[in-house]
């Protein structure tokens, strides 16, 4: 781990919005969620979709439970899979406090550029 990031899960370690972005960040677990975004799939079939050992695809799984972004059901000794729509709640928080402030500029710029062409 690099001492930048080491720094930042130091300062926020428990910011479910961090755990949403570390999640998303890799491409295994974007595509994750987009099988299984349409309905729950067993851990058995998502890892079907990848050249990856059981081990590899399962601790991406486990990635993606931990951040909020799946949840898990238990069918006899099947583990079934969904996409949690909730679990992008954090990421939706820190967007709209970044938000408000984003349009402001924007509105700014605008009006400054309205302005120039008088």
């Amino acid at each position: 781990m690099s001492a930048a990031r080491a720094a930042s899960a130091a300062a926020f370690p428990d910011d479910p919005a961090d755990a949403v972005l570390r999640a998303l960040a890799d491409p295994h677990r974007r595509a994750i969620l987009r099988l299984v975004r349409g309905g729950e799939l067993a851990a058995g079939e998502i890892a079907s979709h990848f050249d990856a050992s059981q081990q590899a695809v399962s601790h991406h799984v486990q990635v993606l439970a931990k951040a909020g972004l799946l949840r898990e059901r238990r069918e006899g000794v099947r583990r079934l899979y969904a996409l949690d729509p909730n679990g992008l709640d954090p990421m939706r928080d820190v967007l709209s406090e970044l938000w408000p402030a984003a349009l402001q500029r924007l509105k700014q710029v605008v009006e400054a550029d309205q302005k120039r062409a008088k």
